[in-house]
């Protein structure tokens, strides 16, 4: 089971203005072949699917604890979306035509069709599709597959980043880049473990240290490139420690498994949209809802 926590897993600044065709742009970093529905997809059948889970638990640990990681990554990007297209319209009477401003950018769909909010698909509008997971059976074909997954996944990321100067996309892909570099070694190393092969003399894919990127660098120094949560306070998952030991091989620094999940920060709370009908509750209906909640209380 899944345990829910009402927070996002960093706090996402929020600017005065949003940008959509920006968030058209990171749309791709959820539900593109390399985004966070893919990564948490591939994972999470991966784990259901595992066979021998008691014999191989250090690598099914950490296929799983990942795979809870990835539920809070696709939340960070959908609620980074979420606060990029905020003010591309304006409240009015439908005949003043308040969705003007739609027709000319990247994301039409999301007018139409989401509220101005994120969408279970690329940048393009393609909607995130089944056929991305990977889920094999063989537990060596898995990781690599996880860590070349990965890879693609930073290389996106690096390309969104380069496509936008907005600091919530920004702030959200600084800390996405040192979250996935750590995705990357900790596959590396479970192939390792698994082949004796040491793959992280590839690293990093591509060839660009996350210090290189000014949102990155925080989190890097706060030590989160060395950090695999086991999202989990029972003790549980505890057996990724025999994959996940010794340095950093990128910065020296021992790694650590942390028992439970980072701190966090708030989730933001979206205006209503009266030109989207959203939530379309005025507030005569709000009275008559909030007496029908506390009758009998």
């Amino acid at each position: 089971m899944f345990k829910r926590i009402n927070k996002l897993q960093i706090d996402l600044p929020i600017p005065e203005y949003g940008d959509a065709n920006a968030a058209a742009a990171v749309q791709e970093l959820l539900g593109g072949k390399f985004g966070e529905m893919s990564t948490l997809n591939n994972y999470m059948y991966q784990s259901f699917n595992f066979r021998q889970k008691t014999k191989f638990k250090p690598f099914y640990d950490l296929v799983a604890s990942i795979t809870a990681e990835e539920f809070g990554h696709v939340e960070l990007v959908s609620n980074t979306i979420n606060i990029l297209n905020r003010g591309i319209s304006f409240a009015g009477d439908p005949n003043v035509t308040p969705l003007q401003n739609g027709k000319d950018l990247r994301n039409t769909y999301a007018l139409i069709a989401t509220a101005q909010t994120s969408m279970a698909g690329d940048s393009m509008g393609n909607p995130w599709r089944g056929d991305h997971v990977f889920s094999s059976g063989n537990l060596v074909l898995d990781l690599l597959h996880n860590f070349f997954l990965e890879c693609g996944a930073r290389t996106h990321k690096m390309r969104v980043y380069e496509m936008t100067s907005h600091e919530t996309a920004r702030e959200m892909i600084g800390y996405l880049l040192v979250r996935g570099g750590t995705h990357v070694l900790a596959y590396a190393k479970a192939i390792e473990m698994a082949t004796g092969v040491d793959l992280t003399k590839m690293l990093p894919i591509p060839n660009l240290d996350n210090r290189s990127f000014d949102h990155a660098r925080k989190f890097e120094d706060q030590g989160l490139g060395n950090v695999l949560f086991t999202w989990n306070d029972d003790g549980e998952y505890k057996d990724i420690r025999s994959i996940w030991k010794g340095e950093n091989p990128s910065n020296g620094q021992p790694l650590v498994v942390q028992d439970g999940t980072p701190k966090g920060g708030p989730i933001p709370d979206l205006d209503d949209l009266p030109e989207e009908f959203a939530p379309g509750i005025g507030p005569d209906e709000y009275q008559q809802i909030a007496k029908r909640l506390m009758a009998n209380m």
